[in-house]
């Protein structure tokens, strides 16, 4: 009788343990803490990289391919490589020069629901792996619309097209963006539309999605003028969109997405008061040693030390003020080109391994950056034209640039193997 009794005791234990609801793990966020980023009890300092079209490539449309984003992302794994920087957005007119396709808002508040759908596969796809996404909503530039787009909607002039006007053109019409209201109005509304958006694959809203370090207003927001009514717009502009993404989300960071100094029509106090206001979670600096004139085509190995220095000088600065204001810096956006110029996948890369393994130096031996993502992946992309074609697989470079100018391939056995040992090195400090 007690062993029939003990029997029904230990099953019905049993069934109630079966039955009894699972509880799901609380989502452990990125946040900021005496000036460092951390997840639950440890410091998260990271090498990542700029993967701009992952939501195309992500969608079962023109432009998609998911076996080969999960392939990217396991080998982005493999490698070191925890975050990836994403554009969500890609707006207006397809078919124009040095233009992303296929965009994402085809026209104000109207979206192509197989990005949407690609955007939401990638997210679950960066749970799954605990990956880490910086997801920016609006672009400064030409290639994927942005600015440029909200000011042809609100109809305030045709803006030039820099392959074909030139780029000082270009800058002259959309300076106009940050004192244009309808043209902002529009772009408020899209980060509505996507900071509140819940995934079709997870059923979680993106609010509570993990693989989320940050949402970020623009790639290179700029006043695209040095008066001191349009620097004050753009100051402003940034914390309206700062204070909306919070109130919207305030499990996430927010970030700007700026380029510095540089960005910041030369102006290192304009770039501390967009980073000083409190909804801004960190800092944000690029630097491009080509672009900027530190190297050039013949010099690109022999001017390592030149670029290494230059680096230097434009981080610190930055990182001083960070510093005081109790935020980290992120190095986000950085590139060098291929030995002699060069843009297939494989080929020499000695210069560019250098400034990398300087760069990650920085994060590992230093407080000056918590983390970087490099521009940009290229991955298991096999391009076809030096200048991108409709079709083309993509890389990291964007349509108005060579394909294979800044980009990361699998090819490139030595560029991978010093961000893995640099990201062991990290993980260890």
């Amino acid at each position: 009788m007690f062993r029939k009794t003990l029997l029904l005791i230990l099953v019905s234990i049993f069934i109630a343990s079966c039955s009894k609801p699972s509880i799901e793990k609380t989502p452990e966020f990125v946040r900021v803490e005496n000036g460092e980023f951390m997840i639950g009890d440890s410091v998260y300092r990271y090498i990542g990289t700029n993967f701009w079209y992952g939501a195309i490539l992500g969608s079962e449309g023109r432009g998609g391919n998911r076996e080969r984003l999960k392939s990217e992302l396991d080998l982005m794994q493999k490698s070191g490589i925890n975050n990836i920087r994403v554009l969500v957005g890609g707006d207006g007119e397809e078919n124009i020069p040095s233009h992303i396709m296929p965009v994402l808002q085809t026209a104000p508040g109207v979206y192509n629901d197989t990005i949407l759908d690609g955007l939401d596969y990638l997210i679950a796809e960066l749970e799954k792996r605990d990956m880490k996404a910086v997801l920016f909503l609006n672009n400064a530039w030409e290639w994927s619309g942005g600015y440029g787009t909200y000011l042809d909607w609100a109809r305030d002039g045709k803006t030039p097209n820099p392959a074909i006007d030139g780029y000082q053109a270009y800058m002259d019409h959309v300076s106009k963006f940050v004192t244009n209201d309808s043209a902002k109005n529009m772009a408020a509304n899209h980060t509505k539309n996507m900071v509140t958006r819940v995934n079709r694959y997870t059923g979680k809203p993106y609010t509570e999605s993990p693989a989320i370090m940050s949402w970020q207003i623009a790639n290179e927001p700029r006043a695209f003028a040095s008066d001191s009514i349009t620097k004050a717009e753009f100051a402003n502009w940034i914390a309206s969109q700062a204070a909306l993404i919070k109130s919207l989300d305030p499990n996430h960071l927010v970030s700007t997405g700026s380029e510095g100094k540089h960005g910041c029509e030369q102006d290192l106090e304009l770039w501390n008061r967009i980073h000083s206001d409190p909804n801004i979670d960190y800092g944000i600096v690029h630097l491009w040693p080509y672009n900027w004139g530190w190297i050039n085509e013949e010099t690109i190995v022999d001017s390592v030390g030149v670029a290494k220095t230059k680096t230097l000088e434009y981080i610190k600065p930055h990182s001083d003020l960070m510093k005081t204001a109790g935020k980290p810096l992120v190095l986000e956006e950085f590139g060098y080109p291929r030995d002699g110029f060069k843009f297939e996948p494989g080929s020499s890369t000695e210069g560019r391994d250098v400034f990398y393994g300087y760069v990650f130096d920085l994060i590992a031996d230093t407080d000056m950056i918590a983390g970087c993502n490099f521009w940009g992946w290229g991955g298991y992309a096999d391009p076809q034209h030096v200048t991108w074609e409709k079709w083309d697989d993509y890389t990291g470079d964007p349509a108005q640039e060579q394909q294979g100018l800044n980009s990361v391939f699998a090819k490139d056995k030595s560029t991978l193997d010093i961000i893995s040992n640099a990201s062991k090195k990290i993980a260890t400090r």
